[in-house]
């Protein structure tokens, strides 16, 4: 094998200008498709996290049943809330745990009636984690004293033409299935720049909730928040060993059509790359093509000398994998410095956050992230396509007749 691998390394080199240029197509096909996947990873991440933060953290605590009646959110009690958050916070991963009370209701006023969620937070602990709290525009944030007030987003205060210091009623589902209604004046209007988030969400003081609504020290759920997107799982499968009677659960699990959209945009980079990558193949091949036709004499004299058609085909494949091989190593050299270089002061977005929903959720800078398993995978599919790409010319070579081809012009 090794004597195999030093010939087809020196017939790589024997046309060097040709195989620079099939090495150029490969290192330049997996620069672009590292620095996109890096970018696409990196807004994919970015657009998640910030989802993550408005509909209430990474995992979420709730009390045994709950996910059976989540669509009429029940305000069913979490068992020792305290415990939760302690256990919670013992995790590495971990960086905040909060007690929440959400049910579902109304925002009326003069002009408009709306439905929202209605959703009782520890502010002093939400906000440093949150989104909301970063995207004040009128007004300022709760705290944890505030009475009779509330938090609204833009799009929800324009809808029902109320503006900071007006007074709206909140209509909401307590414990009993009883509707309170309270009157609240609007602290604070926060906009995100989503108005299909921003018109649904509603935010009090976690007491005020308690008090509304006849759970007093109670709370629904325990919204848990990560240092990152991906490690849900791991976390997931800790808390539920450790919290018995209670119900664990990430926001794939809470947000289906969240998690399909997630799956889908990870079906898109893959085609990406496919294509991307079929194209350097295409390259490779033709420089196998070549290099058969070039040495058609060279065969024959192998076949003559008894090396046997599979030898030549192994030959001429390896010689399309260390194209492979080589390409691969540039490209990512060449993608992780690049993605490296975009990473440390980010991409500005700010002239185009106001463009909709998505691009208002990627925040003002964009930083692209790469991991090494996903650099790793790229190359391995490089190399693979590359064998493969060879793999037809190398046939042809194998089958060729010693005779026939030392005879040839």
């Amino acid at each position: 094998m090794n004597t195999f691998l030093k010939i087809a390394w020196r017939n790589l080199w024997r046309n060097w200008r040709r195989t620079l240029i099939a090495l150029a197509a490969v290192a330049l096909g997996l620069l672009l498709m590292v620095f996109m996947d890096a970018m696409i990873s990196g807004s994919r991440d970015a657009i998640y996290g910030n989802l993550i933060k408005l509909l209430g953290g990474n995992i979420q605590v709730h009390a045994e049943g709950y996910r059976q009646k989540a669509r009429r959110i029940p305000l069913t009690p979490v068992p020792n809330p305290e415990e939760v958050i302690a256990v919670a916070l013992a995790q590495p991963e971990v960086i905040n745990a909060s007690g929440r009370i959400v049910t579902g209701g109304f925002a009326n006023s003069p002009a408009a009636s709306l439905p929202v969620s209605i959703s009782g937070i520890e502010p002093e602990k939400e906000g440093p984690v949150g989104l909301v709290a970063q995207h004040i525009a009128q007004g300022r944030y709760l705290t944890s004293a505030d009475q009779d007030v509330v938090l609204v987003g833009k799009a929800l205060a324009d809808r029902l033409k109320v503006g900071l210091g007006d007074r709206i009623s909140l209509v909401g589902r307590a414990a009993h299935e009883q509707m309170r209604t309270r009157t609240m004046t609007i602290i604070g209007i926060y906009d995100v720049g989503s108005p299909e988030l921003e018109k649904g969400r509603v935010y009090i003081s976690l007491g005020e909730a308690q008090a509304l609504y006849d759970m007093e020290g109670q709370v629904t759920e325990i919204a848990i928040a990560l240092r990152s997107v991906g490690s849900e799982e791991q976390v997931v499968e800790r808390l539920q060993a450790a919290l018995p009677g209670r119900e664990v659960a990430s926001w794939k699990e809470l947000n289906p059509d969240l998690l399909m959209t997630y799956s889908v945009g990870e079906q898109i980079i893959d085609v990406f790359a496919l294509v991307v990558l079929l194209i350097a193949g295409i390259g490779i091949l033709n420089l196998m093509m070549m290099a058969v036709f070039e040495r058609t004499r060279e065969i024959g004299l192998l076949g003559a000398m008894g090396l046997k058609g599979r030898h030549i085909l192994g030959l001429f494949v390896l010689e399309g994998a260390l194209i492979g091989v080589v390409g691969a190593v540039a490209g990512c050299a060449l993608g992780a410095a690049v993605t490296l270089l975009v990473s440390i002061n980010g991409i500005d977005l700010s002239t185009t956050n106001s463009a909709g929903d998505v691009m208002a959720l990627l925040g003002t800078r964009l930083y692209p992230t790469l991991t090494m398993a996903a650099l790793l995978r790229r190359a391995l599919t490089v190399i693979v396509i590359a064998a493969l790409a060879a793999l037809y010319p190398a046939w042809q070579a194998a089958h060729r007749e010693p005779a026939e081809a030392l005879h040839y012009v």
